[in-house]
């Protein structure tokens, strides 16, 4: 009997919780802003002489669009896509994210993870303090050199991102 009071007791305790939750709201990466940031990007890294992918994903790390330069290399594809999706996911840039992990030995689990790339060139799209998505860049020489395009990139389309 005690068993079945304890849980009515946690039945109605959760009720209250239940009937104030409300539906999330989020802001979401639109396509054209994806597809003109990844064009930005690619434009940056081209000024400089510097064949990259640029890959854009939303706030689920999913793929909104991706542009090769005709020079890139095949790895820059699955590379900037790796950044992009380790940005997003951990909602930092990836520079950050590899140096943490050298400087955490708990850290360098990360790079055990499905997916994540820990070098530098994803960096996070947000609107305020919100991710929306985030830009991933391979093929320039260094992580440092791809987080700049990406940077510049986000840069140019940031007056839509509000």
């Amino acid at each position: 009997m005690s068993t079945i009071r304890l849980a009515a007791a946690v039945a109605l305790a959760l009720v209250p919780a239940a009937a104030g939750a409300q539906v999330l709201q989020e802001r979401n990466m639109p396509l054209a802003i994806a597809q003109e940031l990844a064009q930005a990007t690619v434009e940056a890294c081209a000024a400089k002489n510097f064949n990259v992918t640029a890959t854009v994903v939303d706030r689920a790390g999913l793929v909104r669009a991706m542009l090769r330069a005709d020079r890139a290399g095949p790895h820059t594809v699955e590379a900037s896509r790796a950044k992009a999706f380790t940005s997003a996911s951990a909602r930092n840039a990836t520079s950050a994210i590899a140096e943490g992990a050298e400087k955490n030995p708990a850290a360098r689990h990360l790079a055990s993870i499905e997916g994540f790339l820990l070098l530098g060139g994803g960096v996070p799209v947000k609107v305020g303090d919100e991710v929306i998505g985030a830009v991933g860049v391979g093929g320039a020489p260094g992580g440092h050199l791809d987080e700049e395009c990406a940077n510049a990139g986000i840069e140019k389309v940031k007056a839509k991102l509000r």
